[in-house]
Protein backbone atom coordinates (compact mmCIF):
# COMPACT_ATOMS: atom_id res chain seq x y z
CA UNK A 1 0.00 0.00 0.00
CA UNK A 2 1.26 3.58 -0.62
CA UNK A 3 2.75 5.38 2.33
CA UNK A 4 0.23 7.71 3.93
CA UNK A 5 1.33 11.32 4.25
CA UNK A 6 -1.21 13.18 6.42
CA UNK A 7 0.84 16.40 6.44
CA UNK A 8 0.69 16.66 2.64
CA UNK A 9 -3.03 15.91 2.72
CA UNK A 10 -3.69 18.36 5.54
CA UNK A 11 -1.84 21.19 3.81
CA UNK A 12 -3.75 20.64 0.57
CA UNK A 13 -7.10 20.37 2.34
CA UNK A 14 -6.46 23.47 4.44
CA UNK A 15 -5.55 25.46 1.34
CA UNK A 16 -8.72 24.43 -0.44
CA UNK A 17 -10.87 25.37 2.56
CA UNK A 18 -9.23 28.71 3.39
CA UNK A 19 -7.76 29.88 0.09
CA UNK A 20 -9.81 28.58 -2.83
CA UNK A 21 -8.95 31.76 -4.78
CA UNK A 22 -5.36 30.56 -5.11
CA UNK A 23 -6.52 27.56 -7.15
CA UNK A 24 -7.90 29.70 -9.99
CA UNK A 25 -4.40 30.04 -11.47
CA UNK A 26 -3.94 26.29 -11.24
CA UNK A 27 -7.17 25.75 -13.20
CA UNK A 28 -6.04 28.30 -15.78
CA UNK A 29 -2.65 26.64 -16.21
CA UNK A 30 -3.80 23.02 -16.30
CA UNK A 31 -6.91 23.44 -18.45
CA UNK A 32 -5.93 26.43 -20.62
CA UNK A 33 -8.48 28.80 -19.09
CA UNK A 34 -8.17 32.53 -18.44
CA UNK A 35 -10.42 33.10 -15.44
CA UNK A 36 -9.68 36.30 -13.50
CA UNK A 37 -8.33 35.59 -10.02
CA UNK A 38 -11.41 37.17 -8.43
CA UNK A 39 -13.85 34.92 -10.30
CA UNK A 40 -16.52 33.28 -8.15
CA UNK A 41 -15.40 29.80 -7.06
CA UNK A 42 -17.92 27.32 -5.65
CA UNK A 43 -16.56 24.39 -3.65
CA UNK A 44 -18.85 21.44 -4.27
CA UNK A 45 -19.56 18.74 -1.69
CA UNK A 46 -17.06 15.89 -2.02
CA UNK A 47 -19.45 13.13 -1.09
CA UNK A 48 -17.59 10.05 0.09
CA UNK A 49 -17.96 6.38 -0.61
CA UNK A 50 -16.73 3.24 1.15
CA UNK A 51 -13.89 1.15 -0.24
CA UNK A 52 -12.07 -1.94 0.96
CA UNK A 53 -8.30 -1.65 1.52
CA UNK A 54 -5.70 -4.17 2.57
CA UNK A 55 -3.69 -3.38 5.72
CA UNK A 56 -0.03 -4.18 6.41
CA UNK A 57 -0.93 -7.47 8.12
CA UNK A 58 -3.02 -8.64 5.17
CA UNK A 59 -6.40 -8.02 6.74
CA UNK A 60 -9.11 -5.89 5.16
CA UNK A 61 -10.45 -2.59 6.37
CA UNK A 62 -13.21 -0.32 5.14
CA UNK A 63 -12.27 3.32 4.59
CA UNK A 64 -14.22 6.30 3.37
CA UNK A 65 -12.68 7.98 0.32
CA UNK A 66 -13.33 11.66 -0.33
CA UNK A 67 -12.08 13.53 -3.39
CA UNK A 68 -9.49 16.21 -2.69
CA UNK A 69 -11.04 19.19 -4.44
CA UNK A 70 -14.19 19.55 -6.49
CA UNK A 71 -14.97 23.09 -7.62
CA UNK A 72 -17.27 24.87 -10.03
CA UNK A 73 -16.28 28.02 -11.90
CA UNK A 74 -19.03 29.48 -14.04
CA UNK A 75 -20.46 26.48 -15.91
CA UNK A 76 -17.42 24.18 -15.61
CA UNK A 77 -16.68 21.62 -12.90
CA UNK A 78 -13.10 20.65 -12.02
CA UNK A 79 -11.71 17.77 -9.97
CA UNK A 80 -8.20 18.23 -8.55
CA UNK A 81 -6.59 15.27 -6.82
CA UNK A 82 -3.30 15.73 -4.96
CA UNK A 83 -1.20 12.56 -4.75
CA UNK A 84 2.06 12.10 -2.83
CA UNK A 85 2.98 8.63 -4.04
CA UNK A 86 2.19 6.50 -7.06
CA UNK A 87 -1.02 4.63 -6.48
CA UNK A 88 -2.27 1.87 -8.74
CA UNK A 89 -5.85 2.64 -7.74
CA UNK A 90 -5.71 6.31 -8.74
CA UNK A 91 -7.52 5.92 -12.08
CA UNK A 92 -10.43 3.95 -10.62
CA UNK A 93 -10.72 6.43 -7.76
CA UNK A 94 -10.85 9.33 -10.22
CA UNK A 95 -13.62 7.51 -12.08
CA UNK A 96 -15.60 7.12 -8.86
CA UNK A 97 -15.02 10.74 -7.81
CA UNK A 98 -16.02 11.93 -11.28
CA UNK A 99 -19.31 10.02 -11.18
CA UNK A 100 -20.04 11.43 -7.73
CA UNK A 101 -19.54 14.91 -9.18
CA UNK A 102 -21.43 14.22 -12.40
CA UNK A 103 -24.42 12.91 -10.51
CA UNK A 104 -24.95 16.39 -9.05
CA UNK A 105 -25.48 17.82 -12.55
CA UNK A 106 -27.11 14.89 -14.32
CA UNK A 107 -30.16 15.57 -16.47
CA UNK A 108 -32.65 12.80 -17.10
CA UNK A 109 -36.01 11.98 -18.56
CA UNK A 110 -37.91 8.84 -19.41
CA UNK A 111 -35.45 6.41 -20.92
CA UNK A 112 -32.55 8.86 -21.07
CA UNK A 113 -29.93 10.39 -18.77
CA UNK A 114 -27.08 12.81 -19.54
CA UNK A 115 -24.17 12.66 -17.10
CA UNK A 116 -21.66 15.54 -17.58
CA UNK A 117 -18.25 14.40 -16.40
CA UNK A 118 -15.96 17.01 -14.81
CA UNK A 119 -12.52 17.99 -16.06
CA UNK A 120 -9.88 16.41 -13.85
CA UNK A 121 -6.17 16.24 -13.15
CA UNK A 122 -3.93 14.44 -10.69
CA UNK A 123 -1.21 16.56 -9.06
CA UNK A 124 1.80 14.40 -8.17
CA UNK A 125 3.90 15.93 -5.39
CA UNK A 126 6.69 13.41 -5.98
CA UNK A 127 7.87 11.48 -9.00
CA UNK A 128 9.18 7.95 -9.44
CA UNK A 129 9.91 5.90 -12.54
CA UNK A 130 6.28 4.73 -12.43
CA UNK A 131 4.60 8.14 -12.16
CA UNK A 132 2.24 8.40 -15.17
CA UNK A 133 2.13 11.52 -17.29
CA UNK A 134 -1.51 10.86 -18.18
CA UNK A 135 -4.41 9.31 -16.30
CA UNK A 136 -6.73 7.40 -18.63
CA UNK A 137 -10.07 5.83 -17.77
CA UNK A 138 -11.54 3.73 -20.56
CA UNK A 139 -15.26 3.14 -20.46
CA UNK A 140 -15.97 -0.12 -22.32
CA UNK A 141 -19.55 -0.90 -23.35
CA UNK A 142 -21.17 -4.26 -24.18
CA UNK A 143 -21.72 -3.29 -27.83
CA UNK A 144 -17.98 -2.85 -28.37
CA UNK A 145 -17.84 0.90 -28.04
CA UNK A 146 -15.17 2.39 -25.81
CA UNK A 147 -14.46 5.96 -24.71
CA UNK A 148 -11.21 7.24 -23.22
CA UNK A 149 -11.72 9.75 -20.41
CA UNK A 150 -8.25 11.12 -19.78
CA UNK A 151 -6.21 14.09 -18.66
CA UNK A 152 -2.57 15.08 -18.35
CA UNK A 153 -1.20 14.82 -14.83
CA UNK A 154 0.71 17.61 -13.10
CA UNK A 155 4.13 16.40 -11.99
CA UNK A 156 5.54 19.09 -9.72
CA UNK A 157 9.16 18.05 -10.21
CA UNK A 158 8.84 19.04 -13.87
CA UNK A 159 7.93 22.63 -12.99
CA UNK A 160 10.61 25.24 -12.31
CA UNK A 161 10.32 27.69 -9.46
CA UNK A 162 10.27 30.57 -11.96
CA UNK A 163 7.32 29.03 -13.83
CA UNK A 164 5.39 28.56 -10.60
CA UNK A 165 5.84 32.22 -9.65
CA UNK A 166 5.20 33.52 -13.18
CA UNK A 167 1.89 31.62 -13.39
CA UNK A 168 1.01 32.32 -9.72
CA UNK A 169 0.66 28.63 -8.95
CA UNK A 170 0.71 29.28 -5.21
CA UNK A 171 -0.76 25.92 -4.09
CA UNK A 172 2.33 24.18 -5.51
CA UNK A 173 4.85 26.19 -3.49
CA UNK A 174 4.61 24.32 -0.15
CA UNK A 175 5.26 21.00 -1.92
CA UNK A 176 8.20 22.16 -4.03
CA UNK A 177 10.71 21.19 -1.32
CA UNK A 178 9.61 17.54 -1.57
CA UNK A 179 11.92 17.06 -4.58
CA UNK A 180 14.87 17.33 -2.19
CA UNK A 181 13.55 14.84 0.34
CA UNK A 182 16.33 12.26 -0.10
CA UNK A 183 19.09 14.83 0.34
CA UNK A 184 17.36 16.42 3.32
CA UNK A 185 16.74 13.09 5.05
CA UNK A 186 20.26 11.75 4.48
CA UNK A 187 21.91 15.04 5.46
CA UNK A 188 23.64 15.45 2.11
CA UNK A 189 24.17 18.76 0.34
CA UNK A 190 20.98 20.83 0.75
CA UNK A 191 22.22 24.05 -0.85
CA UNK A 192 19.74 23.70 -3.72
CA UNK A 193 16.85 23.34 -1.27
CA UNK A 194 18.07 26.37 0.68
CA UNK A 195 18.36 28.44 -2.50
CA UNK A 196 14.81 27.56 -3.57
CA UNK A 197 13.36 28.34 -0.16
CA UNK A 198 15.04 31.76 -0.14
CA UNK A 199 13.71 32.38 -3.66
CA UNK A 200 10.13 31.49 -2.73
CA UNK A 201 10.19 33.51 0.47
CA UNK A 202 11.39 36.61 -1.38
CA UNK A 203 8.84 36.15 -4.16
CA UNK A 204 5.97 35.58 -1.73
CA UNK A 205 6.87 38.79 0.11
CA UNK A 206 7.23 40.70 -3.18
CA UNK A 207 3.84 39.55 -4.43
CA UNK A 208 2.27 40.42 -1.09
CA UNK A 209 3.73 43.93 -1.30
CA UNK A 210 2.27 44.23 -4.80
CA UNK A 211 -1.15 43.12 -3.52
CA UNK A 212 -0.92 39.77 -5.31
CA UNK A 213 -1.34 37.97 -1.98
CA UNK A 214 -3.36 39.00 1.04
CA UNK A 215 -1.88 39.11 4.54
CA UNK A 216 -3.53 35.81 5.43
CA UNK A 217 -2.57 34.12 2.17
CA UNK A 218 1.08 35.07 2.61
CA UNK A 219 1.19 34.04 6.27
CA UNK A 220 -0.47 30.70 5.57
CA UNK A 221 1.77 29.91 2.59
CA UNK A 222 4.83 30.43 4.78
CA UNK A 223 3.23 28.23 7.44
CA UNK A 224 2.40 25.49 4.92
CA UNK A 225 6.01 25.44 3.71
CA UNK A 226 7.21 25.03 7.30
CA UNK A 227 4.76 22.17 7.83
CA UNK A 228 6.13 20.28 4.82
CA UNK A 229 9.73 20.95 5.91
CA UNK A 230 8.97 19.56 9.36
CA UNK A 231 7.29 16.52 7.81
CA UNK A 232 10.29 15.76 5.59
CA UNK A 233 13.04 16.43 8.13
CA UNK A 234 11.21 14.65 10.95
CA UNK A 235 13.46 16.32 13.54
CA UNK A 236 16.81 15.72 11.84
CA UNK A 237 19.69 18.21 11.82
CA UNK A 238 18.42 20.08 8.74
CA UNK A 239 15.03 20.99 10.17
CA UNK A 240 16.05 24.10 12.13
CA UNK A 241 18.11 25.53 9.28
CA UNK A 242 15.39 25.08 6.68
CA UNK A 243 12.55 26.30 8.89
CA UNK A 244 14.55 29.37 9.94
CA UNK A 245 14.99 30.37 6.30
CA UNK A 246 11.28 31.02 6.07
CA UNK A 247 11.41 32.80 9.44
CA UNK A 248 8.71 35.14 10.56
CA UNK A 249 7.20 37.40 7.94
CA UNK A 250 6.56 41.01 8.92
CA UNK A 251 3.20 42.09 7.54
CA UNK A 252 2.71 45.70 6.58
CA UNK A 253 0.41 47.42 9.08
CA UNK A 254 -2.55 49.56 8.10
CA UNK A 255 -0.67 52.73 9.08
CA UNK A 256 2.29 51.67 6.91
CA UNK A 257 -0.07 51.05 4.00
CA UNK A 258 -1.53 54.53 4.40
CA UNK A 259 1.96 56.01 4.56
CA UNK A 260 2.92 54.24 1.33
CA UNK A 261 -0.31 55.44 -0.28
CA UNK A 262 0.53 59.02 0.71
CA UNK A 263 3.99 58.74 -0.84
CA UNK A 264 2.52 57.31 -4.03
CA UNK A 265 0.01 60.15 -4.34
CA UNK A 266 2.69 62.76 -3.65
CA UNK A 267 5.03 61.37 -6.34
CA UNK A 268 2.23 61.29 -8.90
CA UNK A 269 0.84 64.74 -8.06
CA UNK A 270 4.25 66.46 -8.02
CA UNK A 271 5.25 64.71 -11.23
CA UNK A 272 2.13 65.81 -13.03
CA UNK A 273 2.42 69.37 -11.69
CA UNK A 274 5.97 69.50 -13.07
CA UNK A 275 4.71 68.29 -16.43
CA UNK A 276 6.57 64.98 -16.31
CA UNK A 277 5.53 62.24 -18.67
CA UNK A 278 3.71 59.18 -17.42
CA UNK A 279 6.79 57.10 -18.23
CA UNK A 280 8.98 59.20 -15.94
CA UNK A 281 6.40 59.08 -13.13
CA UNK A 282 6.11 55.31 -13.48
CA UNK A 283 9.89 54.97 -13.22
CA UNK A 284 9.91 57.12 -10.06
CA UNK A 285 7.20 55.01 -8.48
CA UNK A 286 9.13 51.83 -9.18
CA UNK A 287 12.40 53.18 -7.78
CA UNK A 288 11.11 55.10 -4.75
CA UNK A 289 8.31 52.77 -3.65
CA UNK A 290 9.85 49.49 -4.85
CA UNK A 291 6.89 48.17 -6.82
CA UNK A 292 6.45 46.39 -10.14
CA UNK A 293 5.69 48.22 -13.43
CA UNK A 294 2.19 46.72 -13.38
CA UNK A 295 1.51 47.95 -9.84
CA UNK A 296 2.90 51.40 -10.69
CA UNK A 297 0.43 51.65 -13.59
CA UNK A 298 -2.43 50.69 -11.30
CA UNK A 299 -1.47 53.51 -8.91
CA UNK A 300 -1.22 55.99 -11.77
CA UNK A 301 -4.68 55.00 -12.98
CA UNK A 302 -6.05 55.35 -9.47
CA UNK A 303 -4.40 58.57 -8.30
CA UNK A 304 -3.29 60.32 -11.49
CA UNK A 305 -5.39 62.73 -13.46
CA UNK A 306 -5.13 60.65 -16.63
CA UNK A 307 -2.89 57.89 -17.96
CA UNK A 308 -1.98 58.69 -21.54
Amino acid sequence: MPKKTPDYDNVFKTMKMKHKRLFVSVINDVFGKDYPLDVKVDVLPSEGYLTENETADGSKEIEEQISDFLIKIRDEVYLLECQSYDDGSMAIRIAEYAFIAARQFAVWDIGKATIPMPRFTVIYVKRTEKTPKVTTITFAFPDGQSVDYKSDNVILEELTREYIIEKKLFPYIPFYIARYEKDIVTGDDIDAAVDDLVYFKNEIIRLHNESGLSDLEMTDLIGFIKTIITHITNGNKNEERLVNIMGGVIIETESEKLLKQGKVQMIIELGQEDGLSDEVILNRLQKKIGISPERAKEYLYKYGKQLV
